[in-house]
């Protein structure tokens, strides 16, 4: 199959500077996260998932999620909920606070989200979905902002519904939709189903993103090919791995990938992404929602599982942070990583 050629992404009047993104992940993609993604290579990132109910506009949490001082723009703001009008305005309050582009969120898949019919939920029930996307579309229009969807390919395997989906999208006025090729009974298990998104893309004239385990660059190359797609998002591949963006992004300009980060290079990431989390959250939330990060960079790294487990006993964020610097200094003592060559990855016509 000949490779794709890509064309520069545009999200309404935002044209993006490539075409890998990150995709939002609750208690990941925060500012922190985002920032240090976009500066390795992302070229768009969207944040974790804003609540609709106004009564939780004023929580510690929401506030972190409406914080995007210093963030490059487009600033992208994922919104859920079940009501049209609350959707609506949450949109608007958000676009108040920074956003530049609002994301509804019909993917989430997780119990807490679809019990109160909201995310993946939402999918059993269009005529739902096409009075949120008129909603919210109505409002952000007159602002000059536009608005995207996440979605999945239906609720499970017997009822997918993403091409249907995909069509009142564009009837109400979407300027972008990104699929995960998965149904909300898959989760995150078995195989993303591309030749879905291969079909919602051919029957679409407003771009498609491609989202689904995409992780690595030849992964990445594979599916758009495959698909069509306009760009890729990238999500769990890039916990503890925020340079895959920069990788992926080469290897499609080029089909050359950058030498991997040294031992060296990984500590002062990681050192600068602790930096800005702590003083993001703060002394006692900072040192323990760091743990999952530190987690994900060290855990395939030679002694890492034993690292992990030192993190979970230390509880200030100066005694965190010399620890990683050091452990990682120890660790350049050792030979660098090596890459080997990525296998070229085709998936099947």
């Amino acid at each position: 199959m000949a490779t794709v050629k890509l064309q520069p992404m545009r999200i309404g009047q935002w044209s993006l500077t490539n075409n890998v993104f990150v995709a939002p992940m609750a208690g990941v993609t925060d500012r922190p996260f985002r920032q240090l993604c976009k500066r390795l290579g992302a070229g768009y990132a969207v944040s974790e998932m804003a609540a609709s109910n106004k009564k939780l506009w004023d929580s510690v949490k929401t506030s972190r999620r409406l914080d995007h001082d210093g963030e490059i723009d487009p600033v992208s703001v994922q919104i859920a909920g079940a009501d049209p009008q609350m959707m609506a305005e949450a949109a608007v309050f958000n676009v108040s606070k920074g956003a530049r582009i609002i994301d509804i969120n019909m993917g989430c898949p997780v119990k807490k989200v679809c019990n109160v019919a909201s995310g993946s939920a939402l999918l059993r029930h269009e005529d739902q979905i096409a009075r949120i996307l008129d909603a919210v579309v109505g409002a952000c229009t007159p602002l000059g902002v536009p608005v995207t969807l996440k979605t999945r390919t239906g609720w499970d395997r017997e009822s997918r519904n993403a091409l249907r989906v995909a069509r009142l999208a564009e009837d109400a006025g979407i300027a972008a939709l990104t699929l995960h090729g998965r149904t909300r009974a898959d989760m995150y298990t078995g195989e993303a189903e591309y030749e879905t998104i291969r079909a919602v893309k051919a029957a679409l004239r407003i771009p498609v993103v491609a989202n689904g385990d995409i992780d690595s660059p030849a992964k990445a190359r594979a599916v758009l090919d495959y698909t069509g797609a306009d760009a890729i998002m990238i999500g769990r591949a890039a916990q503890g791995r925020p340079w895959i963006f920069r990788e992926v992004d080469a290897f499609l300009q080029t089909g050359i990938i950058p030498p991997p980060p040294s031992y060296v290079d990984m500590r002062d990431l990681l050192l600068e992404h602790l930096d800005d989390h702590y003083r993001f959250y703060g002394e006692f939330t900072g040192v323990r929602s760091a743990r999952k990060h530190i987690g994900w960079y060290v855990e395939s790294l030679p002694g890492g599982v034993e690292f992990c487990a030192s993190m979970n006993t230390m509880e200030s964020t100066v005694e965190q942070y010399h620890a990683v610097e050091q452990w990682f200094s120890q660790l350049a003592r050792q030979p660098d990583p090596i890459r080997q060559p990525p296998a070229v990855e085709t998936l099947a016509a």
